[in-house]
């Protein structure tokens, strides 16, 4: 629709914004907030669950990256969003989410000195015309002042969808390289995380090269099943 490419409109209802953000306060608030999640892993907990509390997949086995900032979780507006921008090439979804990102990432105190995003292999991106990662990585690392860092990855792994936990990460293990030094800080950026298996095999990928603090961000969580 015409109307929900013009600025001054909210994304979600159409309505009139008071800001330059595409969302009215409404619809902000009305989002999946990921609360309260694993600080961790960005798993999604049980309500009530304490602020700062680990989860348990976490406690028993911490991943090599040490905080994750995804504020929100793959559900309603926000699956509609990701879906429309990965499979369509929508660019008012992919405003939207890239909006959504430098909103969650308002307050940081130390930005890392380097953006990695997780990269699709050649033919994937071939099969599929667009690399939605991409798009969203290098506009963000304009906006943010922070280089990005390019990974490969070595494999055209089969589809993560419909794997359990232990065949998503078998799946991605040793599944990507950074070419260049990295410095100590570092975030990896991704749209979706699911079991934290992509990003587990891309942060080893970056401790061989130096990175020593890594991050991950993403704009949503699914919960783990």
């Amino acid at each position: 629709m015409l109307r929900e490419a013009l600025p001054g409109r909210c994304h979600f209802c159409l309505g009139a914004t008071a800001s330059d953000a595409p969302w009215c306060e409404a619809c902000l608030v009305a989002l999946p907030w990921n609360l309260p999640a694993c600080p961790r892993c960005a798993e999604p907990l049980p309500p009530l669950t304490p602020a700062g509390l680990a989860c348990g997949a976490c406690l028993s086995q911490p991943p090599s990256y040490v905080r994750s900032r995804v504020a929100l979780r793959y559900a309603d507006d926000v699956a509609q969003l990701i879906q429309g921008f990965k499979f369509s090439a929508s660019p008012r979804a992919g405003a939207v989410l890239l909006a959504l990102l430098e909103h969650q990432l308002r307050g940081v105190e130390q930005l890392p000195k380097a953006l990695v995003a997780v990269p699709l292999h050649p033919r994937r991106a071939r099969q599929r015309g667009f690399d939605q990662v991409a798009w969203l990585a290098e506009r963000l690392a304009r906006r943010l002042g922070v280089p990005l860092v390019k990974a490969r990855r070595l494999r055209h792994t089969p589809s993560q969808v419909g794997l359990s936990r232990k065949a998503r990460h078998h799946n991605v293990k040793g599944a990507f390289r950074v070419e260049q030094a990295l410095p100590a800080h570092v975030a990896i950026l991704d749209d979706i995380v699911t079991t934290g298996a992509t990003c587990e095999a891309l942060a080893q990928a970056c401790q061989a090269r130096g990175a020593t603090l890594i991050e991950v961000w993403a704009v949503a969580r699914t919960p783990r099943q």
